[in-house]
């Protein structure tokens, strides 16, 4: 299927790497930047042939699915144009900054009959699937509970334009908390509900990267987030995002059960170790993954879409998900500013169950 990008910023690049080169389901059609310099620079790099306006990729019947990679605060009015032109999206986290947005997104997209896709897509990556297998199979009995954490010293010490990072829609938990959160529920199932504190260190970051460095941001958003998530199945896990803290010795993603205990993989990346410990006094044991994707292989949630939308199937990086996703997002900022316990009305969308072992050769070949 033909893709239009819009947005040709940091992340574009490894989007366009994989869409050309490595998904083979997938024609990246024309690219968009309200920067014409970066459209052009993408284009050229990655033998793009057109460069278009977002008005121009709408009016184009060749184009059947729409990447919105724009910064969060775009993220919803990008989609809600595409859907009303009548074409699939598959959009960067969050799905948008707010959950009533989400909501009406997803109310366009049935009532036109068009898929929603949302990053991240790391879950279907070698680390999580692997990781997900274990806690199906019941490898750690049944789960009671977990950790997970995101944090390090903030983006503007690398990001060329971190700016976005500090204001709404920003910071550790709209920017990070998709990755960890993702991964829980599906590790996990449905969140229940969310009780959350927040605080921020600074109220002003210094970009000390190029090419802004010096200038000033003002921090808009809580950049130290701690929460409860309790899931459906009666887990219950403690999440820290943060953008404060200069160095730490956690995991990325811990979970227990009656059984065992589970080491999972940075769930930003497609692979990773996954370890696996059953006895008390026992080390952990690594696990072999399960699949080929343990690279870098952002963009493979857009080739499942194609290839959902061939099958006439729900695809795995769905609306639903991500828009779960976006509610317990906003419960963490509700529960921080009142103080109460915030209930969830959202459920994610089924995950499509792949046998990777026996699969992946013949999601290669479609892909």
């Amino acid at each position: 299927m033909n893709i239009g990008i819009v947005g040709c910023g940091n992340i574009s690049s490894i989007y366009l790497k994989n869409l050309t080169g490595v998904f083979n389901n997938t024609t990246v059609y024309a690219v968009c930047d309200i920067d014409s310099a970066k459209a052009s620079a993408q284009a050229q790099a990655y033998n793009v042939d057109k460069i278009m306006t977002l008005d121009e990729m709408l009016a184009d019947p060749e184009i059947d699915i729409i990447l919105n990679i724009t910064t969060p605060k775009t993220h919803y009015e990008v989609c809600k144009k595409v859907l009303l032109a009548g074409k699939h999206v598959y959009v960067e986290k969050p799905l948008s900054i707010s959950y009533c947005e989400g909501k009406e997104l997803l109310s366009i997209a049935k009532e036109k009959g068009l898929y929603i896709g949302g990053a991240p897509d790391t879950f279907l990556g070698a680390g999580i699937q692997t990781a997900i297998s274990l806690v199906k199979s019941g490898a750690i009995g049944r789960p009671i509970g977990g950790a997970a954490y995101m944090m390090c010293p903030g983006h503007e010490r690398w990001h060329p334009s971190p700016e976005f990072y500090y204001d709404m829609g920003g910071g550790p938990l709209f920017d990070m908390g998709p990755y960890y959160i993702t991964a829980l529920v599906r590790l996990l199932g449905r969140v229940h509900s969310v009780f959350a504190v927040g605080t921020r260190a600074f109220e002003e970051r210094t970009i000390t990267s190029k090419p802004k460095f010096g200038q000033k941001i003002p921090v808009k958003v809580d950049t130290h987030n701690v929460g409860i998530l309790s899931f459906e199945n009666g887990a219950v896990v403690t999440l820290v995002t943060s953008f404060d803290v200069i160095k730490h010795s956690m995991p990325n993603i811990e979970l227990y059960g009656t059984n065992g205990s589970l080491m999972v993989p940075d769930p930003n990346k497609f692979g990773g170790p996954v370890q696996l410990a059953t006895q008390p006094k026992e080390p952990y044991v690594d696990v072999p993954l399960i699949s080929e994707y343990s690279e870098n292989s952002r963009g493979i949630g857009v080739s499942e879409m194609v290839l959902a939308i061939e099958e006439n199937r729900i695809n795995n990086a769905s609306g639903e998900l991500a828009l779960h996703v976006l509610e317990i997002m906003e419960a963490f900022v509700k529960s921080s500013e009142t103080g109460e316990r915030i209930f969830i009305e959202s459920a994610p969308s089924p995950e499509i169950p792949m046998d990777w072992d026996v699969a992946i050769g013949e999601l290669k070949t479609k892909i």
